[in-house]
């Protein structure tokens, strides 16, 4: 009995952790991962199931606050619990592949990300089929990493049609359309295609604030996007005004020592868009 009590509070606390990371509170959310962690090791013993969610949420959190290394045991050791749970070819397995070659994307090690991601499209096709949205997630991060290799008509594709299967399973009011609206801005910028990034990036903008308020750290990093190919356009004013935003919402949201807030007024300030 004491051991299903335990396992059961392991689970909140991994969804509860889960929920305050997607609200951008990532200080909340590390409290409660870490106290999943603790009544996990007090269990012991093997659990694959419990191990592959907890680890899972533990190396999302740790890649959000740029703990890469950190992040990438985690995953780790989730992968190998969920190879035992659910099969080397499972849904559950691609989704670690997944995660494992976005943490090497935010790394900027795109080499390492290429066949991750590209394992996570084809496990995650064979297990669900092409039209899943989890496909059109996997899609969308191997597009970011095709783009780091200057592959771009390939990248284009790739989100293109993500975002098609997104818009077609879950509506076009979804915050993957956003995320993936985004990503296919960065794509048209990165090909010269300058006012189709900046109308892409003002859509992508638009519905993040809609659906997450005008103070989550995501909008601040669509926001600093959005400055730079406002510029690149030479709408000086309005750029000005997206970077400034952006720089707001990020310095309110993340922890002073995150290095998100000062990579991006970096940023911004190289383009002339910051004092």
């Amino acid at each position: 009995m004491w051991r299903t009590i335990q396992r059961v509070r392991v689970s909140w606390l991994t969804v509860r952790g889960d929920a305050e990371r997607k609200a951008g509170r990532y200080e909340d959310a590390e409290r409660l991962l870490n106290d999943a962690v603790a009544v996990r090791e007090q269990i012991g013993g093997q659990d694959d199931q419990l191990d592959a969610t907890l680890w899972n949420a533990v190396g999302v959190l740790c890649k959000y606050q740029a703990r890469f290394p950190e992040g990438s045991r985690a995953y780790l050791r989730g992968l190998r619990a969920a190879r035992r749970c659910f099969g080397r070819r499972s849904a559950a397995v691609a989704t670690y592949y997944h995660n494992l070659g976005g943490l090497e994307h935010a790394r900027g090690r795109y080499r390492r990300a290429e066949p991750l991601a590209r394992e996570a499209v084809t496990l995650r096709e064979a297990a669900l089929g092409s039209d899943h949205p989890d496909v059109a997630r996997d899609l969308a991060a191997w597009g970011g990493v095709l783009d780091g290799l200057n592959r771009h008509a390939e990248a284009e594709a790739a989100h293109r049609r993500a975002l098609a299967i997104f818009e077609r399973t879950l509506g076009p009011r979804d915050l993957e359309v956003a995320f993936t609206q985004g990503n296919l801005a960065a794509c048209l910028h990165l090909q010269g295609r300058e006012p189709e990034a900046v109308r892409m990036a003002e859509d992508a903008t638009l519905l993040l604030e809609q659906r997450l308020g005008a103070t989550h750290p995501e909008l601040g990093r669509a926001l600093s996007n959005l400055a730079i190919l406002r510029a690149k356009c030479g709408d000086r004013p309005a750029a000005a005004e997206a970077a400034s935003r952006a720089m707001a919402i990020l310095s309110a949201a993340l922890d002073p020592d995150h290095p998100g807030p000062r990579e991006t007024r970096q940023t911004l300030q190289r383009q002339g868009l910051l004092d």
